[in-house]
């Protein structure tokens, strides 16, 4: 029995494009192989999950499998398609294809053609089918900084053979690559299906990424909070100086112009970086003398006014 791609998402008929999305990710990062080594079922059921959702995630091919004009791998269901576009010549009226197929007088014609069982019974006349390839579906980890940098990543194929991947500046987590032309080969002639690749983006230890900005929490002295300085800060294109202003709090954030993802022709996002003041190691004698001090004469409550 044909799997219900809505079953392999653990989603109904109903479901919200959202709903789809958030379930594939959810599925995705905890079947993913390298987060299951040595479990053989977590590449097949990834590639379940993510064969889904190439389908699920688009309206227009999600429309054509709930009509029933592709199946479950998006391949197209020839019989179905036939029916429907002699049915749409109108009663009486001669059948031609648009796509390379010949003319047919009924539709018996057109699945006795198909299947090579032509007038006569040579089945010459199942020689003029022309269909276009599958395409092919596949899965591919890439580094949070080749995702949001762009890259060339280049994966195996089942056959032995390798295919390179050009991932473009500012790729996100579950986009997909199409790539014309590489997918299953056409029959008759048919054009080649193409290779969609779906990218799975590993998280950063310092970088996240929000829409198009980077964000990152930068650690900063009890000095350099109250005083102000001039410290490093790591961006996607390296490290840079920032400017720690006075009286600096945890929390605060400090935006860096252009230095975030590439956003199409609209530049690049920014950079938030949000400033947590961590104390030292050790409190010494003469730093537990100077606050008791500053606490004597300096005392405020930057909790009043909160109400539980």
């Amino acid at each position: 029995m044909e799997k219900d791609l809505y079953k392999v998402l653990g989603l109904s008929k109903s479901a919200g494009q959202d709903e789809i999305k958030k379930a594939y990710r959810k599925l995705a990062r905890s079947a993913h192989p390298d987060l299951n080594p040595g479990d053989s079922g977590s590449e097949a059921r990834f590639k379940e999950i993510s064969g889904a959702y190439e389908i699920l995630k688009d309206p227009e091919q999600r429309a054509r499998y709930d009509r029933g004009e592709i199946d479950a791998t998006g391949a197209e269901r020839p019989e179905r398609r036939f029916y429907r576009e002699y049915a749409d010549a109108g009663a009486g009226r001669t059948y031609h294809s648009t796509r390379g197929f010949e003319d047919f007088e009924d539709v018996s014609d057109i699945f006795a053609d198909f299947l090579g069982r032509g007038r006569g019974g040579g089945g010459a006349r199942g020689q003029g089918v022309r269909m276009r390839g599958q395409d092919a579906l596949y899965s591919l980890e890439v580094d949070f900084l080749d995702a949001a940098q762009g890259a060339v990543k280049r994966i195996t194929l089942p056959g032995g053979a390798v295919l390179d991947v050009r991932i473009p500046q500012g790729t996100r987590d579950g986009q997909t690559i199409r790539l014309r032309g590489k997918g299953h080969p056409g029959l008759g002639g048919g054009p080649a299906g193409d290779a969609l690749v779906t990218i799975s983006v590993r998280p950063h230890p310092v970088f996240r990424r929000e829409g198009d900005d980077i964000v990152i929490e930068l650690p900063v002295t009890l000095d350099e909070a109250v005083l102000g300085a001039k410290v490093e800060a790591p961006t996607i294109d390296g490290r840079v100086k920032v400017a720690v202003p006075r009286g600096a709090s945890s929390g605060q954030t400090l935006r860096l112009k252009g230095k975030g993802v590439k956003r199409g022709k609209a530049g690049r996002g920014d950079q938030l970086i949000r400033l947590r003041i961590v104390s030292p190691p050790t409190i010494d004698p003469d730093l537990e003398e100077f606050m008791t001090e500053w606490r004597r004469k300096h005392a405020y409550d930057p909790r009043k006014g909160m109400k539980a």
